[in-house]
């Protein structure tokens, strides 16, 4: 998944008003937008090394969009809003091994009346349909450990019991925790931060939620998907 302009690198000032972050290019401080509502835990220290784009959409109010912020030597990918293009590419071009039999691949589908999935994934031949659920993960207190959620989650939460609730009635049901940091080699659930939410993930994996997380990996063009990374129960 290629960004959509060349980054720039500049200096991390500080986020305020949850959307806004102050960043340092040169000697020029400018407004960027965040598109991350998490709380970026352990991301957000003055002088941290980040990349942004520019957009060419001159009805833009910020023209500059915060995409990766170097922390103690890794790169992290805060753009949320990148986790399904990087999924939809990954899933066009058979890189996920267990969703690989898959090909019809229908993005934000419905299910219910109150729940749109990312993906809505089928197989003609074999007649069989998936719903795919991502979250994008930026959280990483110990070394090798990604983590999520990094704050309480509710809509997380309700994303894991309708999975389960789409496996009972016939479907495929699978979650993918997309862990945008460089170099981690296992992932959990932080049951601290959302105790209810790990309680949901151990009843959807009980249910047949299918439980997958890939890293990715960072170049000057964009981000990709990477391997598969170690669930730790």
């Amino acid at each position: 998944m290629n960004f959509e302009s060349e980054l720039i690198s500049g200096l991390f000032i500080k986020r305020y008003k949850r959307f806004f972050v102050d960043i340092k290019i040169k000697n020029q401080i400018i407004v960027a937008h965040c598109p991350n509502s998490g709380s970026m835990l352990n991301l957000l220290d003055k002088g941290n090394p980040v990349w942004l784009t520019k957009s060419n959409n001159e009805k833009r109010k910020l023209k500059y969009s915060l995409q990766i912020i170097k922390s103690k030597g890794r790169k992290f990918g805060v753009n949320t809003h990148l986790a399904n293009k990087i999924m939809l590419e990954a899933l066009q071009r058979k890189k996920i091994e267990e969703l690989s039999k898959f090909d019809i691949i229908k993005p934000e589908q419905k299910f219910g009346t109150k729940t749109r999935f990312d993906f809505l994934l089928e197989n003609t031949s074999l007649k069989k349909k998936a719903y795919l659920e991502v979250k994008n993960v930026t959280l990483n207190r110990n070394r090798d450990l990604a983590e999520f959620p990094d704050a309480v989650t509710t809509r997380g939460k309700k994303h894991l019991d309708d999975l389960a609730i789409a496996k009972i009635k016939g479907f495929e049901s699978y979650i993918i925790y997309l862990v945008q940091i460089e170099n981690c080699k296992q992932f959990s659930i932080a049951y601290d931060i959302d105790p209810q939410y790990f309680e949901a993930f151990k009843e959807a994996k009980k249910k047949g939620v299918k439980i997958l997380c890939y890293d990715c990996k960072f170049n000057d063009k964009g981000i990709e998907i990477n391997k598969k990374i170690k669930i730790n129960e």
